[in-house]
């Protein structure tokens, strides 16, 4: 009782106490996540001109995607493709709102009129887009399905966004065009032309030795051209791939357990308490079960010819005898052995037509109300009718066939070769004559079937293979496990590099890995490095390892580039050989002499050369290839003079221009100008996109989550 008085007294002090912890608590989580806005930044992928873009949102979108394209994209492009989509959305929305661009709903409903003009559900008995029947199904669906209404009006709303986008790019192309002035500008451009004589010294002629480039003067080539060398956030990586591989014993292991299923062998049953007799591969009356329980490929139960087999054994294996078997051999990662089952002389290729009769049941038709034994007959007396006489078969088949994608062909499936149909089909269409028809069953129905035309009878062979595939044994990736664990700490406290030379790895390099960047140099994508690089809590020279399908990368981050302008190392390689160049040529410049190109040329130990009806639009130059700066100052000149040397692409270039050829004026330019201004407004959403682009305030967080 005295501790619970004590308690009432101090009450107010607890309280605060509790308080104090609690906020704490909160606290240290708060900076744990990164502050207040955490929790904000958690849930938003983007922010694009203030409007933020949510995760879920996009997360969805992403799958959306991904389904819709049968999974043939990597998460990382999808997010791209939907980032693009999102980007354009948003940017084009903020003009749109800024000003003041509204679709009428005239225009959204001649949008929905051309989207569902081929809809029969709205067409009235002439075949014409009905109004009132879109309406009485709106009208419907609102009653009866809200979800499929909500769907409707986000669909209406996509109608009146696109309607608004059409309505800002058309009063933007409407402000784009080409003048009478331009268009003749650009007739001549194309039209005109020069013949022309040169002499060409090229940069080879100099040695590489001869010049040097410093760094200095690359940093202030990239000073002068920042557009060029402005680069993103970025990282410097290098790592050493371990591919998890079958050793030679594994290899010996997967031998030696398919060669063991050569032979027959007892097996204990534990039903009967005795040992049953299990027959090999090469005795076994049930292969098709065999293979399909043993072997790590499944059954072929197909014909093929020569020309079907691949590999250094398929000669012989084409020419084993029925019953006779070879191997084991390897091929493509794995052991096999293969048994001759059947050979026999068939077509190559089948030319067939029929009538496919489904009853009740049948998934080609779910509408057949027709049980299988009328459909059976049905097929037969239909096979009777043709074999009488086969000018009925086209009314037939647009009858009573179930096959509705062959109808217009009046059911002719055209040329196919063995393992395009279904078996049963194929069976029949393979093994009897041209000309001949007959009923066959499959799980589509009755087919009656017409043989129209085969190709000349060859070998074919169906065999049967049990295949092991050969991996890496327990003990194998065990023993790369260590390996790689080895290297990792070794890595980690030593140099990296000089640890992969000590033990014969192989060291890849790779420089400037942007955030958003999926694949690595030889082993395609590996997102989780990338991701790790860009932490911000990882520091340069730390060392990971990380599981791969295959096997392993032990990576270590070697940089980290800020976004700006590229330090001179970084744009050596593009900067080097520009400014080689620019040195060479002055060189050369400074080789030159004499006054006609005769004399040049003799100077130079080259030779003249000549290139005709040379324009400004393709400037190329026989044996030197694109040289617009050599052209363009070509045009310039006066007939018969001969120009300073210039320095160009492949070499420094002296020219005498022999003829200029000037295209003949047209009456009107306008059809030139009608061009000018259609290709023109073809580029204009682009660029006009591009340039919001660049000015929109854009936070892209995406590499955090993908």
């Amino acid at each position: 009782m005295a501790v619970l008085n004590k308690i009432r007294q101090r009450s107010v002090f607890l309280i605060i106490i509790i308080a104090l912890a609690l906020f704490s608590f909160v606290l240290a989580d708060v900076l744990r996540n990164g502050g207040m806005s955490s929790q904000k930044s958690q849930n938003t992928i983007a922010t694009v001109n203030g409007e933020e873009i949510s995760r879920e949102e996009f997360a969805m979108q992403v799958e959306a995607l991904q389904r819709n394209t049968g999974g043939n994209v990597s998460t990382i492009q999808a997010a791209n493709r939907v980032w693009e989509q999102k980007l354009r959305e948003v940017i084009i929305k903020d003009q749109l709102e800024e000003i003041g661009l509204r679709a009428e709903e005239d225009q959204i409903t001649q949008m929905i009129r051309l989207q569902m003009a081929n809809n029969p559900n709205f067409q009235n008995e002439a075949g014409m887009f009905d109004e009132n029947r879109l309406k009485e199904y709106v009208a419907n669906m609102r009653a009866t399905s809200p979800e499929a209404y909500a769907q409707w009006q986000q669909y209406t709303q996509n109608m009146a966004a696109t309607a608004r986008q059409n309505l800002y790019y058309s009063m933007i192309s409407a402000g784009v065009g080409a003048t009478v002035t331009e268009a003749e500008q650009t007739y001549k451009l194309e039209n005109n032309s020069i013949d022309l004589k040169f002499v060409q010294v090229p940069y080879s002629s100099i040695s590489d030795d001869e010049v040097e480039v410093s760094k200095s003067e690359i940093k202030d080539y990239v000073k002068n051209h920042p557009a060029r060398f402005e680069t993103e956030k970025s990282r410097n990586l290098q790592f050493v791939y371990f591919e998890e591989t079958a050793s030679s014993e594994d290899k010996s292991e997967a031998q030696e357990e398919i060669q063991s299923l050569m032979q027959g062998r007892a097996e204990y049953n534990a039903a009967s308490g005795a040992n049953d007799s299990i027959a090999g591969f090469g005795t076994t009356e049930d292969v098709e079960n065999f293979v399909n329980q043993y072997s790590d490929t499944p059954y072929n139960d197909q014909f093929q010819f020569r020309n079907d087999l691949s590999g250094e054994h398929a000669e012989r294996i084409f020419n084993l005898s029925e019953g006779e078997t070879y191997g084991p051999y390897e091929e493509d990662g794995y052991w096999k052995i293969t048994r001759m089952l059947e050979t026999q002389q068939i077509p190559d290729s089948v030319k067939a037509s029929h009538i496919l009769v489904a009853y009740e049941g049948t998934r080609i038709d779910p509408e057949a109300t027709r049980s299988k034994a009328e459909a059976e007959a049905l097929a037969d007396s239909l096979a009777n009718v043709v074999r009488r006489d086969n000018s009925k078969f086209e009314e037939l088949v647009s009858q009573f066939s179930s096959d509705r994608s062959k109808e217009q062909n009046a059911g002719d499936l055209g040329w196919f070769s063995p393992g395009q149909m279904i078996p049963a089909f194929e069976d029949y269409v393979f093994a009897n004559d041209e000309g001949d028809i007959g009923v066959v069953e499959t799980e589509l129905g009755y087919h009656v079937i017409a043989i129209d035309e085969q190709t000349e009878e060859e070998k074919a062979v169906k065999t049967a293979t049990v295949a092991k595939e050969i991996i890496a044994s327990e003990r194998s990736r065990s023993d790369l496990f260590n390996e790689v664990t080895k290297f990792q700490i070794a890595a980690s406290e030593e140099d990296f590099a000089e640890q992969a030379k000590s033990n014969d790895y192989n060291v890849r390099t790779v420089r400037q890995v942007n955030a958003l960047d999926e694949n690595l140099p030889g082993v395609g994508p590996q997102r989780a490095v990338i991701q790790w690089a860009f932490e911000e809590d990882v520091e340069t020279g730390e060392v990971k390892r990380f599981d791969t399908p295959n096997g392993y990368i032990v990576a270590q981050l070697t940089a980290k580039n800020d976004a700006g302008l590229m330090s001179a190392e970084e744009a050596s390689s593009t900067v080097i050989p520009i400014l080689t160049k620019r040195k060479k040529a002055e060189l050369i410049k400074e080789k030159i002499s004499g006054n006609t190109l005769e004399a040049i040329a003799q100077n130079q130990n080259t030779i003249i050369q000549t290139a005709n009806s040379v324009n400004l639009n393709n400037p190329t130059l026989p044996g030197a290839g694109n040289e617009p700066e050599v052209v363009g100052t070509a045009f310039g000149l006066e007939t018969e003079n001969v120009s300073k040397p210039i320095a160009g692409d492949k070499g420094v270039y002296v020219v005498e221009v022999t003829a200029k050829n000037e295209a003949p004026a047209l009456n009107s330019y306008n059809a030139v100008a009608q061009q000018e201004t259609m290709r023109r407004r073809q580029e204009a959403s682009t660029r006009v996109f591009e340039a919001l682009k660049k000015k929109a305030e854009i936070e892209d967080n995406r590499s955090r989550f993908y």
